[in-house]
């Protein structure tokens, strides 16, 4: 093993343009700088060769050439400041301070790699050192790193948040979201590119039209340009920003100059570049540079040649150590995937004076504000605005820096939100709509849900995600619909739909409390609803269905606002002699089982009615679950109540059409009774 393109120092040097003059670092931390890229260099070579030998698995991006961006910018960095990175992010992680044997382990899919196998090359994590992750889609880090810089910024204590970025990601939705949010909130985060000059197989002036210096203009942020292969330049650059940004200045756009020697991938034969163009970029290869920044400090060349060697014997050891480490048992293959719900059991609420849905929302959110100091809320006008409702009116005020008007940002909504909750904070963000989730669906399908188990359970992901959706009222395809299936198939979220306003409270408490991402959809059309104030301490456990009305001849499952029309449909037959027992399911992800095949085994017919369109829903995820685990209790076919699979039309006459009521759900349950015997 051999630091690759370092071999012979002098002539390289002599050959390439000589480094800029030696800085005001002291040598003994040039040398240091020197050892971390020798340690990137030689575990990236080691990489390279273990995938290619198949020991690993997967997508491997490599950072070879990039060795000084990494270890400069994260040089003047605590454990505590924050850093996201990208698929091509193990330099990073190293120069964060992550253990080389148990990233190694990691890529080979071991138990004991960093994240137990389970996140993989473009995957590792680990927020205890601050390393909130690489990240397999391209830009998804920089949302999250301004969540980090928000909860640096609430916090005061001088934290600091980097995201690297390639200049691909610049193209993104997500880079221009970010950067305006962390802009118009004067956040502590560093937006850092390594500018290599390709979007994986494209080449940089195919992909923009204008550079990072005029987009910085646009959004009223500082630019910095560093030699990105000069360790020292970027050191001395970054020392300069996180000292302004402990201080209280605002983001940064740092754009440096350098180049990856490898493809985009390994196993990408390259036709898309010239071997004189990498072979140009070689004369500037980071390690030479740091030599001759070491020679200009008067450190011997066999200071430099001794690190080498030391790499290389540790290089060694950490792959023969991550080989002994075991593949993960098959038996823990669920682990991670959610943090198990206590036993809490349900509280019967004293009843208070009379209140409505909008309160429970408002009260909720003030009595987790109240009481957890990293709790806050953010979103589209929630602030001075109070919501498009009302319902967070005043919080503001009450609650300053913590309860914060976003731009109209979803991605960046949800994505801080994630970083927010990565680096401890307990964030409640609104998404005004729930037709609005699509914008930001990566957020939570990629982020969110899959961190904690891509992570190892390193990551943790308290957060919520507040929004509401409600047909009836003429609002249209495009805010109407009621998207919970789709989010229920996202394992790692939580998904709420409370049915009036006790179970809002109860539930968005203990949504707020959760250790997992929670989705909590309110139905708009409920906010006007009255109901007795529970006792303010009131909680109601996630994933625990109740049964609302008790019956024996047939049970109907639902939730959220279809609840009441069920409900007096079940007080309109009951008058013909049909006693039905509701069961409200609350939260759909993951939803409580037990309770709906107890119900069934006890009624022997079971319908199921709820406001989304019927085809592909919740509905027949319960259908196969009565007819797979609850066959032998049914005496009737099962039947579902619900919009037929279309748009939601606008015109009154077609919505009424369309969405189901407490007539049609009577006329099911009338038809279902005259099905089968007992």
């Amino acid at each position: 093993m051999s630091v690759e393109g370092a071999a012979d120092t002098r002539e390289a040097t002599a050959a390439g343009s000589p480094p800029s003059p030696a800085g005001a670092l002291p040598a003994d931390e040039v040398v240091e700088m020197y050892r971390r890229m020798v340690r990137i260099r030689l575990f990236e070579q080691a990489a390279s060769k273990l995938y290619a030998d198949t020991e690993v698995p997967g997508f491997v991006h490599l950072s070879i050439g990039q060795e000084a961006t990494a270890v400069g910018a994260c040089w003047h960095l605590r454990d505590d400041d924050a850093i996201t990175s990208t698929h091509r992010g193990h330099g990073h992680c190293l120069a964060k301070g992550l253990d080389m044997t148990e990233m190694f382990a990691e890529l080979m899919g071991r138990e004991g790699g960093t994240c137990s196998g389970r996140g993989g090359s473009m995957h590792i994590a680990d927020p205890r050192l601050g390393i909130l992750g690489a990240n397999g889609i391209v830009g998804a880090g920089l949302p999250i790193i301004t969540g980090a810089g928000t909860a640096a910024q609430i916090r005061g204590n001088g934290g600091v948040a980097v995201g690297f970025f390639g200049d691909g990601a610049v193209a993104q939705g997500m880079f221009h979201e970010s950067v305006n949010l962390a802009a118009v909130w004067d956040l502590p985060v560093v937006f850092f590119c390594e500018n290599n000059h390709y979007s994986e197989f494209s080449r940089e002036e195919d992909q923009t039209r204008a550079g990072l210096a005029l987009r910085a203009v646009g959004y009223g942020v500082r630019y910095e340009s560093v030699d990105g292969n000069d360790v020292v330049a970027v050191a001395e650059l970054m020392q300069r920003l996180v000292g302004e940004l402990r201080a209280g200045a605002g983001p940064v756009i740092v754009e440096a100059d350098t180049y990856r020697w490898h493809g985009h991938y390994e196993g990408d034969p390259i036709r898309y570049r010239e071997a004189e163009e990498l072979a140009a970029w070689k004369l500037r290869d980071p390690l030479v540079v740091a030599r001759a920044r070491l020679a200009d400090l008067g450190v011997d060349a066999e200071v430099a040649d001794g690190i080498d060697r030391e790499v290389e014997a540790e290089v060694r050891a950490a792959i023969d150590a991550a080989r002994r480490s075991p593949f993960p048992d098959p038996a823990d293959l669920l682990d991670f995937v959610w943090v198990e719900s206590d036993d809490t059991p349900e509280q019967v609420p004293e009843k208070g004076e009379v209140f409505k849905t909008m309160d429970a929302v408002r009260e909720a959110l003030t009595y987790e504000l109240e009481n957890d100091p990293t709790v806050f809320v953010a979103g589209i006008d929630v602030g001075r605005g109070g919501n498009v409702f009302g319902l967070t009116r005043g919080l503001a005020d009450r609650f300053p820096g913590r309860v914060r008007d976003t731009p109209i940002s979803e991605t960046a909504i949800v994505g801080g939100a994630v970083g927010a909750a990565m680096a401890g904070m307990r964030p409640v963000v609104e998404v005004m709509y729930m037709d609005f989730i699509g914008v930001c669906l990566d957020a939570l399908m990629n982020q969110a849900a899959k961190l904690r188990f891509m992570t190892g359970g390193k990551a943790s992901l308290p957060l919520v995600v507040r929004t509401q959706f409600g047909a009836g009222r003429s609002s249209g395809s495009q805010h109407s619909q009621s998207l919970e299936a789709l989010l229920a198939h996202i394992p790692g979220l939580t998904v709420v739909m409370p049915s009036d306003p006790v179970e809002t409270y109860g539930l968005l408490r203990s949504a707020i409390r959760s250790p997992n991402p929670v989705v909590f959809v309110e139905n708009r059309l409920q906010y006007g609803m009255k109901a007795p104030r529970p006792n303010a301490d009131h909680l109601i456990p996630l994933g625990k269905a109740r049964i609302v009305r008790p019956g024996r001849d047939v049970t109907v499952v639902t939730w959220s606002r279809m609840l009441q029309e069920v409900l007096a449909a079940a007080t309109e037959v009951a008058a013909e002699g049909i006693e039905v027992e509701v069961v409200d399911l609350r939260t759909i992800a993951p939803f409580d089982r037990a309770t709906v095949l107890e119900s069934l085994r006890r009624t022997r017919r079971l319908v199921i009615a709820h406001e989304a369109v019927m085809d592909f829903g919740v509905g027949a995820e319960i259908a196969a679950l009565a007819a797979n685990e609850g066959f032998w209790h049914l005496d009737a076919p099962v039947v579902r109540v619900a919009p037929q699979a279309m748009p939601a039309p606008y015109s009154p006459a077609l919505e009424k059409a369309w969405l189901p009521d407490r007539g049609v759900i009577a006329d099911a349950l009338r038809r279902l009774m005259e099905v089968g015997t007992r």
